[in-house]
């Protein structure tokens, strides 16, 4: 009789490294491994077939899905304006939900019936992973190793792999975990989890430190369509290549560095070191290209949308009706949002230069302190004394109660 068969979301680090030996040990599973390119680098990539065959797996499946992760993904939520906690870009949590397509996918082009996931049970990334499996395909099992099994700590998951002679890229020396993908990189855990400690100077990828970036400053500009990003100082360029382009000068200058004490879905906070470069970038011009563009309501009102879009990312919610809906509202507001914002970058700062939109409400005959035929100042007295009438309103509540008092001090 066949074995049943389980997908292992696959990096070949320290985790599912140790959970594919796990999984032969306790689970009587023939092990598919997958794993997903979302742009970690070549180097994360090499080596990970034959490893994972040494290690157990009877197969792996190694599928690139950059573009869709890019075009699918994180240019909506580019659109949304979705920051977590004003300061977190979402590269970990957005890259999740594809993940857990694919993970879904490949189940179903092999047979198995269940998958598996490295995340921890103190984590974000076990709720992203199996929010994705239960919208697409609710009747896969769900195997979670860091749930059951008797390694409490990631020294405990280093002395496994050093028992079965596991090859890892993790040391007891150097134990923070590293997440990669196109749109960033994340530092976790290890010497990091001393919200009082700085981090190491060289643990730093993507960026260099903004102290040893270029003397000069550079100009950059950045062209979107209907809230797209479309083109780099004028240049149009495929999705993948344009975040990778953004990355490389951005990073160039140090710009996109956060550490951040971040609130997790489970409720305990937790802190992360986090490296956008491109992603900095193109938040911060897209919000420049939409208040140049977009009508005050639509504007504030897209900032409330932002926040719940950025929490349901966090959360593991992209598979739901509401936020399609909420992609929809997004879309109707970014029809306007199409122009370039031309920047400055220096030492890890981004500076706007210049903004250019045919569809901008900026009219400098109506906001010019020189004379001017379209606004008549006299009109501002009318909207005051309407707009301020409840406050009228009150203030007369209010000296009629103050007198009333003085009468009755007085006698």
């Amino acid at each position: 009789m066949a074995k049943e068969k389980v997908v292992l979301a696959y990096s070949g680090g320290l985790d599912t490294s140790v959970i594919v030996r796990w999984l032969q040990e306790e689970y009587d599973y023939e092990i598919i491994a997958l794993t997903a390119d979302v742009g970690q680098g070549e180097g994360e990539l090499e080596g990970l077939e034959e490893k994972a065959i040494r290690t157990g797996a009877s197969q792996i499946f190694i599928e690139d899905i950059k573009e869709e992760l890019v075009r699918d993904y994180i240019f909506p939520m580019v659109r949304s304006g979705a920051v977590y906690e004003g300061k977190y870009l979402l590269g970990t949590a957005i890259a999740r939900p594809v993940i857990g397509k694919k993970l879904v996918e490949i189940a179903e082009k092999v047979g198995a019936t269940a998958i598996a996931h490295g995340a921890t049970g103190k984590g974000n990334d076990q709720v992203r992973f199996e929010f994705a499996v239960k919208a697409l395909n609710p009747y896969l099992k769900i195997v979670a190793p860091w749930r059951e099994w008797n390694l409490r700590s990631r020294t405990d998951c280093i002395n496994y792999a050093c028992q079965y002679n596991i090859p890892i890229p993790v040391t007891a020396e150097k134990p923070y975990s590293i997440d990669r993908n196109i749109w960033h990189i994340s530092f976790e855990g290890g010497v990091l989890e001393d919200p009082a400690r700085e981090p190491d100077r060289d643990m730093f990828r993507l960026t260099c430190d903004p102290q040893d970036a270029p003397d000069e400053p550079e100009a950059l500009s950045i062209s979107f369509e209907q809230g797209t990003p479309y083109a780099v100082n004028g240049k149009k360029l495929e999705p993948v290549t344009l975040v990778e382009e953004l990355n490389r000068i951005a990073g160039k200058h140090g710009i996109g560095r956060v550490d951040l004490v971040e609130n997790r879905l489970l409720g305990m906070k937790s802190r992360g070191i986090y490296e956008t470069p491109g992603g900095t970038l193109l938040s911060f011009a897209h919000r420049e290209l939409e208040q140049y563009t977009l009508d005050r309501e639509t504007y504030h009102y897209k900032e409330v949308i932002a926040l719940k879009y950025a929490e349901m990312i966090y959360y593991g919610l992209w598979f739901t009706p509401l936020r399609e809906a909420l992609d929809s509202f997004v879309t109707a507001t970014q029809k306007t949002v199409t122009g370039t914002i031309n920047m400055k970058l220096y030492k890890g700062n981004m500076f706007v230069t210049g903004r250019e939109s045919e569809h901008t409400l900026y009219n400098p005959e109506i906001v010019t302190f020189e004379a001017d035929e379209l606004f008549n100042q006299k009109d501002a007295e009318g909207f005051i004394n309407l707009y301020g009438l409840p406050l009228k309103v009150k203030g007369l509540m209010d000296w009629q109660k103050k007198q009333i008092l003085r009468e009755v001090k007085k006698s």
